[in-house]
């Protein structure tokens, strides 16, 4: 890849927010890694972005989900002599329903994509930035991390560790030329909700949400920034507030009422 230009990479990059960061940091001039389970998306998108912003594009097909995954994929780019200036770690899925209802394998599958995964892959590139002296991270969580979440236990818990851990290593990392930043967007436009069930339920259903492009670009310019939090909208701004203000056991059943099916 041009070595005068930064590269960063993407994970779930096949489309949604994913893409839309590809395209954000394809137009701010820096080559991609993008990283999906997808080979023929992945091309697709890394031939339009290369030959519109005139940048190199890696792809590489890897399920991040397996336990080892993100070594793998740092094996692979020091084969290949690539080295990452920008990570933006945005892989992850959730699962609708109680828990007890839901398999016990896929809640564990998504707490290695959504966690581990994460944590591995800022482990394994972010000290080659502090030795640079510069670098960003950006994770993506959501406002779902501010909150217990029934009927989404388990990923409400997975981005709460994403929050934690982000304002930590941000704090760490002060001074060292290197910014984590962790985005925290609430419901928005995408392929999301089909895939975790839950069009049906009243946090989304009948409301018009902001689309994924819109929380990219809000996400990026914190990033650019270096901000440690950013949370995408007043009303999630506010939402996110409410354990500070609220009983928590109040706060639960609140989030469950909104998180209900809507009759039929």
């Amino acid at each position: 890849m041009n070595s005068l230009k930064p590269t960063a990479l993407i994970t779930g990059a096949s489309g949604g927010l994913g893409f839309d960061f590809a395209q954000l940091l394809a137009q701010d001039g820096h080559n991609l890694i993008l990283v999906a389970r997808s080979t023929s998306k992945l091309q697709n998108i890394a031939q339009e972005l290369s030959r519109k912003h005139g940048i190199k594009v890696e792809t590489i097909a890897q399920d991040l989900s397996r336990i080892g995954a993100g070594q793998e994929l740092w094996n692979t780019l020091q084969q290949k002599g690539l080295q990452v200036d920008v990570l933006v770690n945005n892989a992850g899925f959730a699962s609708y329903g109680k828990f007890l209802d839901l398999p016990l394998h896929e809640q564990l599958n998504m707490m290695d994509l959504n966690m581990r995964t994460l944590v591995e892959l800022t482990g394994l590139f972010t000290p080659e930035m502090v030795k640079r002296g510069k670098g960003r991270v950006l994770n993506v969580a959501s406002t779902a991390a501010f909150l217990p979440g029934p009927l989404m236990a388990v990923y409400y818990a997975s981005k709460a560790f994403v929050l934690s851990f982000g304002e930590a290593l941000s704090n760490e990392l002060e001074g060292t030329g290197v910014t984590v930043t962790t985005l925290c967007p609430g419901p928005f436009a995408s392929g999301f909700q089909s895939r975790a069930a839950m069009q049906d339920s009243k946090i989304v259903q009948g409301k018009k949400l902001p689309t994924s492009l819109e929380v990219a670009e809000f996400g990026f310019a914190a990033m650019k920034k270096g901000e440690p939090v950013a949370i995408h909208g007043v009303s999630n701004y506010l939402t996110a507030q409410a354990p500070r203000f609220l009983p928590r056991t109040l706060v639960t059943r609140m989030v469950r009422s909104a998180q209900d099916r809507k009759p039929a």
